[in-house]
């Protein structure tokens, strides 16, 4: 079949082919389409869906890797955090059937959150990693994941980065095929499925380390691990994952400036387990070798710990010797850096030249859509902390993940803060166990707060901690793309909506009210009520994702400027930043394909020139 597939869509399509019967995750960029694009489309007899976090999703996968089926868990690097104190634990147990968890980082932050290399979870794991290099081979390395992990009987780490995830080419792939059917299993063994006591657990951990060993040998008979010796040279070079497909533009321009091929060259896709047969012919062969891969030097390091053990001292060019970098991603410039400094050649300034394309583009503020809920909520927080006598400044607002943290951004400048996922709650009680005098506000999106936020509100009743907690609910997971969340009212999958109204009474907070992001009056005075009260305040500003409710063709109301009561001021646009509203010509007049008719400019404006007009809901 040959088609457009991204590295993400033939990440999926491998995983139905090779059988996998569950398939979860959380979405996370640049991870989110493999699970996305199959809910609703995978064949009869695969269980596609979201979970409320990966920790979650990791362990419904896990349980059905345990039960005999082949399993698929699904996340980006930030991710494998929140999950890894399970990953560790079903590593000792191992697996019956199969388990890849498939894991996105992403060098050069294109997509958010640190520069994180999920190779050091793997290595603290002791579980190998299978690493995508191009679309094609992400669907081969997502079969061979699977193929591996059931011969060892062991989860596998399958690896990809931005570059590749969301890379787009045409290729020629199987069709989707329904899985075979398996039964599944029941095996009661406490030494393998429990960690209770010391002896099973040093027993666990001697069976997962002999696991890892089988991998490596299993790899090298495989010959996943490609290398090429060159005879004449005693130069070598090692490129791994994704970079390996940038080799032929590397090499072409390093010898514009004296480089040649004459070098042996060892393509690392397992950089756990290393491959060490690889790496003693390499380093028995080659005096120098340069090791190009991004983010951490582990592919450096294990080859620096076998050239040890074999008593051997080659010049190792790479990070270790700051001739490439640890921060941000890496192109065909860095291989030819790489491989000149390698065979001994000056490397020219001009290697890196070129337009710095982001210089030409414009320089845009990272701020919410026309009519989203969040910019009244931003507001109103803005309006409650002023009313109560204090700036931007004197009081804290601390930030979550997903759309909350445009809060951050010109006009609204509310939030300070952004950690991880949840983080927002036990951030705010901790200035304020500090002794801040000033008031502690926590915002959190809804699906971040499904995710990790209840435990940190949870904390915070039990100590009465004197915070406010904004939760903004948009129905959905909007930054990843519409994502259903345990909130979302329907998602196409039969799925019972759990309501975020009930669960803050039920934790026993008294002081909780539902507001409408879009009645700025209402919400900014429940706000300012809520910032006098004493102990935990939770305020649920409620609204739908204006993307969503637009994709219905919803329209609150109609909103239009009065040219003869308009004074130009432009207040309405300074104040709320919606791109909906315009300033041309001398006039101030609103898009209305981008206005949904939230009406939150018609707040600021003090002539009274904006007419809001009702529609439907």
């Amino acid at each position: 079949m040959m088609a457009c597939f991204s590295g993400n869509d033939a990440v999926a399509l491998a995983a139905v082919n090779s059988g996998a019967a569950v398939m979860t995750g959380y979405p996370g960029t640049p991870s989110t389409e493999v699970i996305g694009n199959l809910i609703g489309h995978a064949p009869e007899g695969v269980s596609v869906r979201w979970c409320v976090n990966e920790k979650v999703a990791l362990e419904i996968a896990a349980g059905a890797a345990w039960a005999g089926q082949r399993a698929f868990c699904s996340m980006k690097m930030s991710g494998l955090n929140v999950c890894y104190d399970s990953l560790i634990s079903i590593a000792y147990s191992g697996c019956t059937g199969a388990l890849v968890v498939y894991v996105c980082d992403d060098p050069g932050v294109s997509a958010g959150m640190p520069e994180q290399d999920i190779r050091g979870f793997a290595a603290m794991t002791d579980i190998p990693v299978v690493d995508c290099s191009g679309v094609e081979d992400s669907y081969h390395m997502t079969e061979y994941a699977f193929s591996l992990s059931e011969r060892i009987g062991s989860p596998v780490l399958l690896r990809s980065v931005t570059a590749v995830a969301l890379c787009h080419e045409n290729v020629d792939l199987p069709e989707m095929k329904a899985p075979p059917k398996r039964e599944a299993q029941l095996r009661r063994d406490i030494s393998v499925y429990t960690k209770a006591g010391a002896d099973i657990c040093l027993k666990q951990h001697r069976a997962l380390i002999e696991r890892l060993d089988t991998a490596q040998r299993l790899i090298h008979e495989d010959g996943i691990n490609h290398l090429d010796i060159c005879q004449n040279s005693s130069v070598g070079v090692i490129v791994s994952g994704v970079l390996g497909s940038y080799l032929s533009e590397g090499l072409e321009l390093a010898k514009r400036f004296g480089g040649t091929a004459d070098f042996s060259l060892l393509w690392v896709k397992t950089t756990l387990p290393a491959p060490a047969a690889e790496f003693e012919e390499l380093i028995s062969h080659c005096g120098t070798i340069a090791v190009i891969e991004e983010n951490e030097p582990y592919v450096e390091h294990a080859l620096m710990v076998c050239a040890n053990r074999m008593g051997k001292s080659p010049r190792v060019i790479g990070k270790e010797d700051g001739t490439l970098s640890r921060v941000g991603s890496m192109n065909a410039a860095h291989i030819a850096k790489a491989i000149l400094t390698a065979q001994g050649k000056a490397v020219p300034p001009q290697l890196f030249e070129g337009k710095n394309y982001s210089q030409l583009s414009a320089k845009r503020t990272i701020g919410v859509c026309a009519g989203c809920p969040h910019r009244g909520t931003f507001l109103a927080i803005n309006a409650a902390l002023k009313n109560r006598g204090y700036s931007n400044a004197d009081a804290f607002v601390a930030g979550d993940i997903g759309c909350t943290i445009l809060g951050i951004s010109p006009p609204f400048n509310t939030l300070w803060t952004e950690v991880s996922m949840g983080s927002s709650v036990p951030i705010a009680e901790g200035f304020n166990s500090a002794g801040v005098k000033t008031p502690a506000i926590a915002a959190i999106g809804d699906s971040t707060f499904f995710h990790g936020g209840i435990p940190g509100l949870v904390n915070a009743i039990w100590y009465n901690t004197d915070i406010t907690v904004v939760i903004m609910d948009n129905g959905w997971t909007g930054m990843t793309g519409m994502q259903a969340n345990p909130g979302t009212a329907a998602d196409g999958q039969s799925c019972r909506p759990v309501d975020i109204a009930k669960i803050i009474p039920a934790l026993g907070v008294e002081a909780f009210a539902v507001c409408d992001p879009y009645d700025f009056k209402r919400m900014s005075a429940v706000l300012t009520e809520m910032l006098g009260k004493p102990g935990v305040k939770v305020v649920l500003a409620r609204r739908e994702c204006a993307i969503q409710a637009g994709r219905r063709k919803v329209r609150y109301s109609k909103v239009s400027i009065d040219p003869s009561k308009c004074v130009k001021c432009r207040l309405c646009i300074s104040k709320t930043g919606c791109p909906a509203l315009k300033f041309s010509g001398g006039e101030v007049s609103i898009d209305a394909k981008q206005c949904n008719g939230c009406g939150i400019c018609s707040n600021f404006c003090n002539v009274g020139a904006i007419k809001k007009e009702d529609c439907h809901e």
